[in-house]
């Protein structure tokens, strides 16, 4: 009764239009993240020993199996003849029945040819763009760790139930949205989820008032995320496709809605339609009234409603659509679906994911620079000694350093450094170090969180020379951090300290790590690609505004756009759309360039938004992530490197690492466009001169 409860009062709150208003993450989670651990197992109606086995199988029978991505698709003849459900097809239909009815057998045959070509072309796009859903169950590891009447047991992932206790551990999958009960030096990477690059500490705190993006919570988990670091023991809050990346799939498997060609196609064919229901009747009153042959008259007036139809328009679009396609293909640009390439033509807004799309969806190590600002080589070779040597997880920030430019024959083999010993990292103190030999002394050299590293260093070096750490000294290096992270940048301080030869030793701890001298830092970034901001200003010589909608934050967000060439005036954050109403949505979106901190749905409800102001809306993503919002915008545009479900989304794909064949899209879109323009204009008037 009490997890019943739970769930009323969740709906309540979502009515009452608190909490996560119209998010696709469950207002549950929301519940149990605001609460304290002993309340949220009263809840979910769970205790610390797990639940039992009747439990388990009354929850399996309540709630169904923990899967994803398995809504009922209708039979294949049923998607078939969906795909009829056309104002042009039923309209060509119609007058092909006409023309056999009146003996006109040419006509006929021509009309059934166009229609079963349209209506086969639309329905192999369809079959392909619904499989997108099935992919993501394959995301998903098949077992989980669970805690049941007091013992561990491994268990398949889909028979996981709300109120289950899980074991979190370094390598797992998160196999449910889970709130956290215990933590111990846990970070996840929801890169997929979310867009951040970095690591995100997770705890068993319970989430404040004032957070309202529900990636901000740090006692929640998402079904997708995966565990980097740490261990720790969560309840199951959602399962299956009421977690937050089943929302996704489910958003995935419904039919897409009209874009701006289809709606385009169906306003010109109520616009024929129109003409006829005047025509029609006139020719037929008038021509029985003045020859008083009514049968006749009807014949003639059905003739005149053939023609006045554009019956060749089905062929004429597709062969100028599949004539741009192959163009396209020969600039390495995959497109799935011929309508889009129109909609990429009649664009004018471009919306695009940042990590992996502006970006190059890689950390790189951007600067390494003493306490002045200024380069300093030694501290490259000092960083690329500690990375190399250390034997614990490299992360990314170690492997940005390990892969900037070549460093290991250049510093290492020829200095012929060695390692004596390795003081791990972790997330109490927050830094490594290495000790290594080098002549007849010892260096122990420490990275780690800039202000762990200040704590225990008493002198700093620049160029070459080595003074006390003094207060003003301490107060610049802190306004240059800042500066750092308000440019976006991770940084990261490096110290090392000189063991003489009478204190040498072959194991060394945590104590020896003090009386560092500081040597500088380094500033880590995700780059923007080469090609970013020569192709956002061709979009915009063209008209067509770009907008940055991501999960990671704003100074990030911001410190790329500037470099991109883009106006960080107006930052518009997911907490800021989840208080809008729709309309509220539309008016602010249309005023801003970067979205920060967004969900998924957040980026659906932009694209609509958008929509919904009568523009013809492009998203450009690569991460599950961006699947709703690829699905949802006119051309959803993805990049080789992707994740599959934002490829099966997507409508073209690039193959190349460049941004600047969205510009040649825009162009050979356009052309399309003109052209089928051209023929609707000279056939429509032609037919209607002409019956007239």
């Amino acid at each position: 009764m009490k997890l019943l409860q739970f769930i009323a009062a969740a709906a309540l709150q979502s009515v009452n239009g608190s909490g996560t208003k119209g998010s696709a993450v469950s207002e549950e989670l929301v519940l149990s993240a605001r609460a304290d651990t002993a309340k949220v197992l009263g809840m979910t109606e769970s205790r610390a020993e797990g639940l039992g086995s009747a439990e388990v199988e009354e929850r399996l029978e309540k709630f169904g199996p923990n899967e994803v991505g398995k809504v009922k698709r209708s039979s294949l003849v049923l998607r078939f003849l969906s795909t009829t459900k056309n104002p042009l097809v039923i309209l060509l239909a119609v007058l092909g029945a006409i023309s056999y009815f009146t003996g006109d057998l040419r006509g006929t045959i021509v009309i059934v040819l166009m229609i079963l070509l349209g209506v086969v072309l639309r329905f192999v796009q369809e079959e392909k763009a619904d499989d997108a859903a099935e992919k993501l169950t394959s995301m998903i590891s098949t077992t989980a760790t669970v805690i049941r009447e007091g013992e561990k047991r491994e268990i398949p992932l889909k028979d996981i139930v709300p109120g289950d206790i899980v074991h979190l551990s370094a390598g797992d999958m998160v196999p449910a949205d889970v709130r956290m009960l215990q933590a111990k030096d846990l970070f996840l990477n929801q890169a997929a989820l979310t867009g951040e690059s970095l690591p995100i500490e997770k705890t068993a705190l319970s989430a404040s008032g004032d957070i309202k993006n529900p990636f901000d919570f740090p006692c929640v988990c998402f079904m997708g995320s995966n565990v980097e670091s740490g261990t720790g023991i969560a309840v199951v809050v959602q399962t299956g496709s009421r977690t937050f990346f089943g929302s996704i799939a489910s958003s995935l498997s419904g039919r897409r809605q009209l874009t701006g060609f289809d709606k385009g196609v169906n306003k010109f064919t109520w616009l024929m339609i129109g003409f006829m229901a005047v025509m029609v009747p006139l020719v037929f009153l008038f021509n029985g009234l003045s020859k008083g042959n009514w049968i006749e008259a009807f014949l003639f007036a059905l003739a005149i409603a053939v023609g006045l139809t554009p019956e060749m328009l089905p062929m004429i679009v597709t062969v100028n659509l599949s004539k741009g396609a192959l163009a396209m293909a020969k600039k390495k640009v995959i497109v799935k679906r011929l309508n889009s390439i129109q909609n990429f033509g009649a664009m004018d807004v471009l919306c695009t994911d940042k990590t992996g799309t502006i970006t190059q969806g890689r950390v790189v190590l951007e600067r390494y620079l003493d306490i002045e600002g200024d380069p300093d080589e030694k501290i490259l070779r000092f960083a690329y000694l500690n990375s190399f040597f250390q034997t614990g997880l490299k992360n990314l920030l170690d492997v940005a350093i390990l892969n900037h430019a070549s460093l290991e024959t250049q510093f290492v083999s020829p200095r012929g450094f060695k390692k004596v010993d390795e003081i791990p990292f972790d997330f109490v103190r927050k830094r490594m170090s290495v000790v290594v030999e080098e002549g007849d002394q010892h260096l122990i050299i420490c990275k780690g969180a800039a202000e762990e590293i200040l704590s225990i260093a008493r002198t700093v070096e620049v160029s070459g020379e080595i003074s006390p750490l003094s207060d003003t000294k301490q107060d610049r290096i802190s306004a240059l951090v800042r500066s750092f992270n308000a440019d976006g940048f991770r940084v990261i301080a490096l110290g090392y300290r000189a063991v003489a030869n009478g204190d040498l030793k072959s194991v060394y701890s945590v104590a020896d790590e003090k009386d560092l001298t500081l040597l500088g830092f380094l500033a880590f970034l995700d780059p923007p690609k080469p090609s970013a901001r020569e192709a956002i200003e061709a979009l915009h010589g063209h008209s067509v505004a770009v907008k940055i909608l991501t999960g990671d934050n704003e100074l990030v967000s911001a410190s790329i756009c500037r470099q991109v060439g883009l106006d960080v005036g107006n930052i518009l954050l997911g907490s800021n759309v989840e208080g809008m109403t729709d309309e509220e949505l539309a008016e602010a979106a249309d005023g801003a360039e970067i979205f920060a901190k967004l969900s998924p749905h957040h980026k659906e409800r932009i694209i609509r938004a958008l929509q919904s102001r009568g523009h013809v809306v492009g998203f450009m993503g690569d991460g599950i992530n961006d699947a709703p919002a690829l699905k949802a915008a006119d051309v959803g545009i993805s990049v080789d490197s992707a994740v599959d479900i934002a490829k099966e989304s997507s409508d073209i794909i690039l193959l190349e690492n460049s941004l600047l064949v969205l510009e040649e899209g825009v162009l050979e879109g356009r052309k399309v466009f003109g052209n089928i323009t051209k023929y609707i204009k000279m056939a429509a008037s032609s037919n209607f001169g002409n019956m007239f």
